[in-house]
């Protein structure tokens, strides 16, 4: 089974939250936050809802059995058997025709067995009578029923079957006792309910929904802050977290601030140890170079020859243990006055030739966001071959953009052919075979920028030798 590495299989990305949510603290919290109190809101509403459901619906069974006890109370039965009411009931609704209240009086045999359906009726039915489904009320309950009314409504009714004995010791009349209500009379306040109770929540839920935005922006500024400061720390602003903090981020500023100062200090022994183990070692081997040129025979040249490669050798390896800890986080260094400093040196050891060196420096001022040292290293081992191959003039161009130097050394001489540019960047590479030099100029100007995260170029010149552009992090006044 092929399975590529890095790619993860259907199984893992199963249950695997999006990588938007895994990789963001503020949108973990804000989706987790927001669920809930969506989730909370919605079964509030729902549980109080269905409370006041419950309610009006408790309360609406409990008017109909109140209108049956008194409906029961008002009806009565002359000497004839005939059924009558000694009162009206009070319900304004019930003189009202189709208001939705209704009440009825049906006499029934045994079984319930309607005889005469609709005897008495509520002025409200007009000239409806409600039909009551076939059953056996005869255990004297009242029993409930959902029955179409007048006018296409449906209706809740509540009826009992009654035996009511006649005045004189006749025999009992059998009646059945109807109370129905329209559904709506029922609905319709808890859909009202409804509509507000939502309507308040959905307030609430955005008033939670703001504040919760605003919790999580609030609490995570710190962060952003932090963010801020580090980016300061890298570009070169300044060398060590700066800005209040609360308590709970204050400790991790701290230990940052503490592991750039030991950083700073080990790069500082570093570069003051290699300083002197090159001390230490050019001198012996000036020793020996000095002494074999004393003598012209072939140990001699052997000797001068290794001595010469020892140099190259320790230089480049000096040169790369420097480059491995150039970048410490804060540095920065004014590019115009290390530039002014290395002219006047190329002048002064180039006077013999009357080399004339022209800087295009821009108006506004730039920084190095490097070592001062490192620095020096770089533009002087560009200056130094641009004047040793030019004829008579080297130009140094500076252009500064989106955190980059671009520094231009331009000379007029002969050139390199392109078809070795790539190559002289390489260790050993010289231009002339025949001239002096170890080829490690430009191979150490090469790996110190790409330290920093730039690079040598080499084209050809406006002047119609060689140019050769060093890029390495830096910016403008105006860009800092």
């Amino acid at each position: 089974m092929n399975v590529r590495a890095g790619v993860p299989s259907a199984k893992e990305h199963a249950g695997a939250p999006p990588a938007k949510l895994r990789a963001s603290l503020r949108t973990r919290l804000l989706v987790g936050t927001l669920v809930w109190v969506v989730a909370t809101i919605a079964a509030a509403g729902w549980g109080l809802s269905s409370m006041f459901r419950q309610h009006v619906s408790a309360q609406f069974e409990a008017e109909l059995a109140t209108h049956l006890e008194q409906l029961a109370a008002h009806v009565s039965v002359d000497q004839a058997g005939l059924a009558g009411m000694a009162a009206e009931l009070t319900d304004p609704r019930l003189g009202r025709p189709y208001s939705g209240l209704y009440w009825q009086v049906d006499r029934v045999g045994a079984g319930g067995t309607p005889i005469r359906a609709g005897l008495l009726r509520s002025r409200s039915l007009w000239d409806q009578v409600l039909v009551v489904p076939g059953d056996d009320p005869d255990d004297g309950q009242a029993h409930r029923h959902r029955v179409p009314g007048p006018e296409g409504t449906m209706l809740r009714m509540l009826e009992r079957i009654v035996t009511i004995d006649a005045p004189g010791g006749g025999e009992g009349v059998r009646l059945r006792l109807i109370i129905a209500a329209d559904e709506d009379l029922m609905v319709a306040p808890a859909e009202r309910l409804d509509g507000a109770l939502w309507l308040s929540l959905a307030t609430l839920g955005l008033g939670l929904g703001l504040a919760v935005v605003v919790q999580v922006v609030v609490g995570l500024a710190p962060l952003e802050r932090l963010r801020g400061a580090l980016g300061a720390v890298r570009s070169g602003r300044t060398e060590r977290l700066e800005g209040g903090f609360p308590f709970e981020v204050q400790p991790l500023v701290e230990e940052f601030n503490a592991v750039l100062a030991q950083n700073t200090e080990v790069v500082a022994r570093a570069r003051t140890q290699a300083g002197n183990l090159a001390h230490a070692l050019k001198t012996p081997l000036s020793v020996l170079g000095n002494a074999a040129s004393q003598r012209d025979d072939d140990f001699a040249r052997l000797v001068s020859e290794q001595v010469e490669t020892a140099r190259r050798q320790v230089d480049y390896h000096l040169t790369r243990a420097r480059a491995a800890g150039a970048r410490v986080a804060g540095t920065r260094t004014a590019l115009a006055p290390v530039l002014e400093g290395l002219v006047r040196v190329m002048r002064r050891v180039h006077a013999d030739r009357a080399i004339e060196v022209v800087v295009r420096a821009p108006a506004t001022p730039v920084v190095f966001l490097g070592d001062e040292q490192d620095l020096q290293e770089m533009l002087g081992n560009l200056l130094d071959n641009a004047c040793k191959w030019a004829a008579s003039r080297v130009e140094i161009g500076i252009a500064s953009c989106d955190g980059r130097l671009a520094i231009d050394v331009d000379d007029d001489g002969g050139g390199i052919d392109p078809a070795r540019r790539e190559a002289m960047l390489g260790r050993g590479a010289r231009a002339d075979e025949k001239g002096r030099g170890s080829g490690l100029g430009l191979a150490i100007v090469d790996e110190l920028a790409r330290s920093y995260g730039g690079g040598v170029r080499l084209s050809e010149s406006a002047l119609g030798g060689l140019r050769a552009t060093l890029e390495v992090p830096g910016r403008g006044r105006d860009e800092v």
